[in-house]
């Protein structure tokens, strides 16, 4: 008897223990990979390791399950423009150096499905984007137009320039249509972009053909003095780059995207440099919102999504991502770094504003494709009940007229032995 009730009590123990070495075999003490009770999965599994990597971009996620920083409404979400290619309207892409603008631009002439896609003929830099039926241009673009308003025109050059040159391209016996712009544009990571400038300042561009042209005239001397005496500034050291007070690398984003008729131009002296900073920030961050639309560099593939949704245009190949770049092959010290985000403090905010604006588009968007795409299903299942319970009257309608048939002809029949 007792030689049996040891053997019975033998068996759970070898099982406790055997569940025991194996539970330490596949998570090992320290390992917070396993867990039990709190709806985590295994790593270990298949299963588990598919959902990870299929799980969604928080960025994907439908809007407003976090509170903003920035009080965006719907109204600053909602981006979807009714792009007429073949009436009036224009794309002007608003290119600021050193931000992705080139590889974007090619996109715009090379890579959309067009009924009538641009002529880009090998040897030129410059493509023919014409509309439909008509000898006249839908973009407003280097790769397009080239840079009618000037190399980099900022949106104080382009909204002043644009128009009239749209209508001197026009042929002279047309009459002046009026058209609607659409102004695009590409931010990047502060620092990054500014690492960018450098390095490519440092092997010879200068932009000095730039007009920057403001209140009818571009700024003199006094108002912005060159960084360099010679030709270019070829093998300038990072920390000479910083040191220039009037280096234009300087908040470039900002000052690009700002009214600088809001603060003088190019006259420094007009105000405290505390109210230019302040009114120059607002001024960008208001241009960037009533955009029809903007792209971040980090996020290529977003920016395609966005750009496709907000004018139902589409691209022939999917956007990819480059982190390879010229600044990514840079390193600077901590200190460095802060010298940098504290020279573009601006741009620095106004990322800032303009990722989350970024994001929460791309996220509006997805929710959008969300409601669409259940509508869509709803309206089917609809259509479908629809179709069935017509069926199903047809069929009954139809079985009412053979019931109908059927009992005249018995009353016929019953007729006929009658008589």
């Amino acid at each position: 008897m007792d030689d049996k009730s040891n053997k019975l009590l033998l068996v759970p123990v070898l099982t406790v223990l055997f569940v025991t070495i194996g539970y330490q075999y596949i998570c090992p003490a320290g390992s917070t990979s396993c867990r039990f009770g709190n709806g985590e999965s295994f790593p270990f599994s298949k299963y588990a390791a598919d959902v990870k990597r299929e799980s969604p971009d928080p960025d994907e996620d439908a809007p407003f399950k976090f509170p903003s920083k920035f009080n965006f409404t719907r109204e600053d979400l909602y981006r979807h423009v009714d792009f007429d290619i073949k009436g009036n309207d224009v794309i002007v892409f608003l290119h600021i150096q050193k931000t992705g603008g080139t590889t974007f631009g090619r996109h715009l002439v090379r890579n959309i499905h067009l009924e009538r896609p641009c002529d880009c003929r090998s040897g030129q830099k410059k493509c023919t984007c014409h509309r439909p039926g008509k000898a006249e241009s839908w973009l407003f673009s280097r790769f397009s137009t080239g840079w009618s308003c000037g190399l980099h025109a900022d949106w104080t050059e382009l909204t002043n320039c644009v128009p009239a040159v749209m209508n001197k391209k026009q042929k002279k016996d047309a009459p002046l249509n009026r058209r609607n712009f659409y102004y695009i544009t590409l931010l990047r990571d502060p620092v990054s972009r500014y690492l960018s400038e450098w390095k490519h300042v440092q092997r010879g561009a200068t932009w000095k053909t730039a007009l920057h042209m403001c209140d009818g005239r571009p700024p003199t001397p006094d108002e912005l003095p060159a960084c360099y005496s010679s030709e270019d500034w070829t093998g300038v050291s990072l920390e000479e780059f910083m040191a220039c007070p009037s280096n234009l690398a300087n908040n470039r984003q900002t000052r690009m995207l700002a009214d600088l008729s809001l603060v003088g131009c190019y006259n420094l002296s007009s105000m405290s440099e505390e109210r230019r900073a302040e009114l120059l920030l607002i001024s960008a961050k208001r241009n960037l919102l009533h955009m029809a639309f903007f792209g971040l560099t980090e996020f290529q593939r977003k920016t395609q999504f966005l750009f496709e949704r907000t004018f139902g245009l589409h691209f022939i190949t999917a956007f990819t991502q480059i982190n390879g770049t010229r600044a990514a092959g840079v390193t600077v010290g901590a200190s460095t770094r802060r010298r940098i985000e504290e020279l573009n403090a601006l741009d620095m905010q106004l990322y800032e504003y303009a990722r989350e604006l970024f994001s929460r588009r791309v996220q509006y968007c997805h929710h959008q494709e969300r409601q669409e795409e259940r509508e869509r299903k709803r309206q089917q299942r609809r259509r479908m009940k629809e179709q069935k319970a017509s069926q199903i009257q047809q069929q009954e309608d139809d079985e009412q007229k053979d019931a109908e048939l059927t009992g005249v002809t018995e009353d016929y029949s019953s007729q006929v032995v009658r008589w």
